[in-house]
């Protein structure tokens, strides 16, 4: 059975970098897991990508080298189980604010005796090149699970949150969390509110032994990010280089406005 390599890293404290995949097309997913990025996850919460066809890039990010994670649309059973049992090597669970969510998170996604997985699938086990047998008695060792804390309930309750076992990584959504704030959507900002709240998360982290993560625009984002501290670090989206190539070209040509529709 392969290993994860993301997981074994974030362990060892290292950091990691990857990026979101939000259009729902396999032959993009195709080409952006050739260009280094470590991880790709797929993105299920905010975008029309279907479990199907969130399957099939799962397989080609795999074939491919990198690891297939995806983020679920909510903290359920039925989403967890079916991204895992087609394929995903981790989940990102969404708005998680209290133990019980994340506990509830890691009951879904380890199987016994440490959660409450249940047994079925093939592509899970195609996908880390074994037998289904093997990945029932390995997956626990291998499968990425990640909360995500971003809102103030979370961050109130962060330490309650990362001392759930069986969680790997805490990953900060910017925009949500600056929202929960009454403040302007953004990746990153001049607000003590939100730079005290990750100081505490990734305080908190560092002190329950896990990977703190958080989602940033650009690499220079990535750069202080990872000197702070940070380890699972997400940098924009494929739609998010896509319009930002397009801009600049179109900009330099005189053509529209140059905007940037969408970063992530």
């Amino acid at each position: 059975m392969k290993n994860n390599p993301i997981r074994s890293k974030l362990k060892r404290g290292e950091a990691s970098i990857g990026t979101w995949i939000t259009m729902p097309d396999p032959f993009g997913a195709h080409l952006i897991s050739k260009t280094g990025f470590e991880w790709l996850t797929i993105e299920l919460e905010h975008t029309p990508i279907s479990f199907e066809t969130a399957a099939k890039m799962f397989a080609i990010v795999a074939a491919n080298g990198a690891v297939p994670l995806a983020r679920v649309p909510y903290n359920t059973v039925e989403n967890i189980k079916r991204v895992l049992d087609t394929g995903a090597w981790g989940i990102v669970v969404p708005m998680v604010n209290s133990r019980a969510e994340a506990e509830a998170v890691v009951k879904a996604s380890r199987y016994r005796p440490i959660g409450e997985r249940s047994i079925g699938g093939s592509l899970h086990a195609a996908n880390f090149s074994t037998d289904a047998a093997t990945y029932y008695a390995k997956a626990n060792e291998e499968i990425l699970v990640i909360v995500m804390a971003e809102h103030v309930d979370a961050v109130e309750d962060i330490d309650e949150i990362l001392s759930v076992p069986g969680i790997d990584a805490v990953f900060v959504g910017p925009n949500d969390l600056h929202a929960s704030m009454n403040l302007p959507p953004t990746f990153d900002s001049d607000s003590k509110q939100f730079n005290a709240a990750l100081k505490k998360i990734l305080a908190s982290a560092k002190a329950h032994g896990i990977a703190a993560g958080i989602h940033v625009v650009d690499a220079a984002q990535a750069q202080r990010r990872m000197a702070e501290g940070w380890q699972f670090i997400a940098v924009a989206s494929e739609a998010g280089f896509m319009l930002s190539k397009a801009g600049e070209i179109t900009k330099a040509l005189g053509l529209g406005k140059g905007a940037v529709a969408a970063k992530y």
